[in-house]
Formats: C-alpha cells, sequence, structure tokens
C-alpha cells in the first residue's frame, strides 16, 4: 500500500461527457428504419464483430445464468438473494475492468501490485430506467510504485482503456480516489 493514511479526494478525478471521447455520445445513437427495425446510427464508429455470442438462460424466479456459449457462465438475480443483480454486476465489472488495466500498467512498470482492491459505491435515477448516474470507486493498491505512478495507471484505466467504462452513458458521473491504509 502506499504510505499516508486516507488522502481521498487528492487522486479523485471526474471523466463526464466532456471528458470521454466525442465518439461516445454517438455511439450510444440508434435510429430507427422505416420498416420498424432499430439499428445503430450511421454515424456510429464501427465496430469489430465479437468472435462469441453471450447466452444467458432463465433459472426461474429472477436469476439468470449467462456468460459465452460453451463458456464459463455466472449468475444474476433481479432479486439479489443469490447473486448480484444486473445493475450491480455492471459496477462490479467496471471495477474489475479497470482493475485489469491497472495491474497491466504497473506490470509494465516493473512495480507489480502485491494486494489490490476496488470499493465502489454508485447511485441510480430515480425513475425508470433507473441507470447509473454516478459510480465511485475507491482504490487500495499494494505495490512499490510511487503514488503518483498509481494515481496515473488508474486515470489511464478509467479515461483510455477501460471498455466498461467507455461503453456507459456519457453522462454517468464516474469518480475514483486512491485510499491509503
Amino acid at each position: 500500500m502506499t504510505n499516508s493514511s486516507d488522502d481521498i479526494g487528492t487522486g479523485a478525478r471526474v471523466i463526464d461527457g466532456s471528458a470521454r471521447s466525442e465518439g461516445a455520445a454517438e455511439a450510444a445513437a440508434s435510429v430507427t428504419t422505416s420498416a420498424g427495425q432499430t439499428g445503430p446510427d450511421a454515424s456510429a464508429p464501427a465496430g469489430v464483430p465479437s468472435a462469441y455470442a453471450i447466452e444467458v438462460a432463465w433459472q426461474g424466479g429472477r436469476e439468470f445464468r449467462g456468460g459465452p456459449e460453451g463458456g464459463p457462465t455466472l449468475i444474476i438475480d433481479g432479486s439479489r438473494t443469490v447473486a448480484p443483480s444486473p445493475v450491480d454486476t455492471v459496477v462490479v465489472a467496471l471495477a474489475a475492468c479497470s482493475a485489469i488495466d491497472v495491474l497491466s500498467v504497473l506490470e509494465k512498470r516493473r512495480t507489480p501490485a502485491t494486494d489490490l482492491s476496488v470499493r465502489a459505491s454508485f447511485s441510480r435515477a430515480a425513475t425508470p430506467p433507473r441507470r447509473l448516474t454516478e459510480v465511485h470507486l475507491e482504490w487500495r493498491v499494494g505495490t512499490t510504485s510511487e503514488r503518483q505512478h498509481i494515481e496515473r495507471a488508474i486515470s489511464l484505466s478509467m479515461e483510455k482503456y477501460c471498455s466498461v467504462s467507455a461503453s456507459l452513458a456519457p453522462d454517468t458521473r464516474l469518480t475514483w480516489a486512491l485510499v491509503d491504509d
């Protein structure tokens, strides 16, 4: 871990619609054709098709099992009794995706992490579709790397590399803080 105590806010960054790539809003747009079919807006950036599909199967109640066809699966529970809810799973995916990036950056610096945890708090819209409006990630990272390099790794992930972060609505407020024990 880094060596001062609870410097929350020192490393905080805000990523909002203006800080994200300019194509993010266009990528989220879609159009409805005269035949009533909905598809991506012609101005949206072209994507590379995934090599695999995701299969989701209802398990009863509000539980679903999903993952790559023929691959590992996870359970998602709309009631949050046996597994995280769909929105909880998005927040977990955001934290895990960003953590993978941070681990990679620190490894490339030759100061690999010895410990890493991310605590996420979030807000949702009060009315349907009750989407995520704000997510705050609180980081604890054990490494020999200096604080400024850890902060840089987190910033690079949140602003450039994390595909889950980039997939959220452009106006979702994302903040983070590096916390020392």
